[in-house]
């Protein structure tokens, strides 16, 4: 296709609900802001939520080329080539073959980064891609409480296992701040801390829970987007400049390749 991206992130969880795409959104936009080149690919092909989040259905391809162009940023979804409301029943391998080619053949042009939404668990998807299409490195996303924390560990030893680099551990709903101005962990504390220590990565951020991420999801309208100074949208953009950081380390410790597609 023609198409060059200096680096890959996989954004994985061990199980679901917390809050994985989010983090994937509002990262793309937050590196867009910056003046980098993004691209996001929705690895979710069973269950894709990146579409409702960037406001943007079912795409007439007779009409509109993809990846679709939104907020700085060049996506693509399953949910963009399947009709509203129609569930995608497929076999894992299938998944993984999907997954893949949503990398490997879209036209994604030149980008810097290329953000990659996966699905939760450790299943064919993340082995597909993670096997013919190896990301610069790995970004899990926990939650507070221990029990997240045992789930996100499976993803960690998967990835160690396939040879991907950790990027690092960033810890979402991590508190919620009163009108009093006091933080109330919500959801408990450690995990994050916990998960960085144990693979020895750093913890690259601790979102705040804000009630517009989810309500500004809801609308398509990411929250890094529509409330540039909000707290919460500042931690992305922090957390932006820290996977940059990152990927650079890694890469050139690795000495990986662009990845020409």
């Amino acid at each position: 296709m023609n198409s060059t991206v200096q680096y890959t992130i996989a954004v994985a969880s061990g199980k679901g609900g917390v809050g994985k795409s989010t983090v994937a959104v509002n990262l793309a936009v937050a590196l867009a802001k910056q003046g980098h080149r993004v691209g996001l690919a929705d690895g979710d092909i069973l269950g894709p939520s990146v579409g409702k989040m960037v406001g943007v259905k079912q795409v007439d391809q007779r009409t509109q080329g993809l990846p679709v162009e939104k907020y700085g940023i060049k996506i693509m979804s399953s949910a963009f080539i399947s009709a509203p409301g129609q569930a995608n029943i497929l076999r894992g391998p299938m998944v993984g073959k999907y997954v893949v080619a949503y990398v490997t053949q879209i036209p994604w042009g030149e980008l810097d980064f290329l953000v990659i939404d996966l699905p939760p668990g450790t299943g064919d998807a993340q082995l597909s891609l993670c096997q013919e299409v190896p990301p610069t490195g790995a970004l899990l996303v926990t939650m507070p409480q221990d029990v997240s924390l045992e789930v996100v560990r499976r993803g960690a030893q998967m990835f160690e296992a396939l040879k991907v680099p950790l990027l690092g551990v960033v810890e979402n709903m991590s508190y919620f701040r009163g009108d009093d101005g006091k933080e109330y962990a919500i959801f408990g504390s450690g995990g994050g801390d916990k998960c960085a220590a144990e693979y020895n990565v750093p913890l690259l951020a601790k979102l705040a829970i804000v009630p517009q991420v989810a309500s500004q999801g809801d609308a398509g309208d990411p929250i890094v987007h529509s409330h540039p100074d909000s707290e919460v949208a500042k931690q992305y953009l922090e957390l932006a400049s820290r996977v940059s950081q990152r990927c650079a380390e890694v890469k050139q410790q690795a000495e990986l390749p662009e990845l020409k597609l």
